[in-house]
């Protein structure tokens, strides 16, 4: 079910950065499929996260008419990057979550416009104004649908209180060797 649930996002998100900036510019700096690419290897399944990323990328570089391939190589490598960290590093927390996303952002702008380079592909835009803008809008929007995607989740954490500082009972083991016998 969660896979399916993610496939669907993937397909609205890559439908959405397709169609939105062309309704409103600003939307043109929300990067709606590396959210659920981070999101998706946050869930710490590495084939799904760059299966995900691969698609998108692709899928994205060829609506948008850009060098096909740079896109995709690119939400690849950072879907690894992700998925590494969060099986080394505890991710589960929204705050956590930010500085990942941003960070995931910023690799994604910086490998895109590294690819693009290296063709002698002239980019769009200006890396800074592109990369400081695109990480804003990306983690703004990150935020605001990892916040939409755990509501939706059917799995509800019941953690047990527990105290921090419960003194464990302790045996105490009976010497075998007795000298006042």
């Amino acid at each position: 079910m969660e896979g399916v649930r993610l496939t669907v996002a993937l397909i609205i998100a890559v439908v959405l950065q397709w169609t939105l900036r062309n309704v409103f510019e600003p939307f043109a700096y929300i990067d709606f499929p590396l959210i659920i690419i981070v999101f998706a290897a946050l869930q710490r399944n590495s084939i799904r996260a760059i299966i995900f990323a691969t698609v998108a990328g692709i899928a994205v570089d060829a609506l948008s008419g850009g060098l096909l391939g740079a896109s995709g190589f690119a939400k690849t490598v950072v879907a690894y990057i992700v998925f590494e960290m969060a099986r080394r590093v505890y991710l589960d927390n929204l705050l956590l979550r930010i500085p990942v996303i941003a960070g995931a952002c910023l690799v994604n702008d910086l490998i895109y416009f590294g690819v693009h380079r290296l063709f002698s592909q002239p980019p769009a835009a200006d890396l800074v104004v592109v990369a400081v803008y695109r990480v804003i809008g990306t983690t703004i929007a990150g935020t605001l649908v990892y916040l939409l995607l755990q509501s939706m989740s059917g799995e509800k954490v019941h953690r047990r209180k527990r105290d921090v500082f419960t003194p464990r009972r302790q045996t105490r083991r009976r010497n075998p060797i007795r000298l006042n016998k």
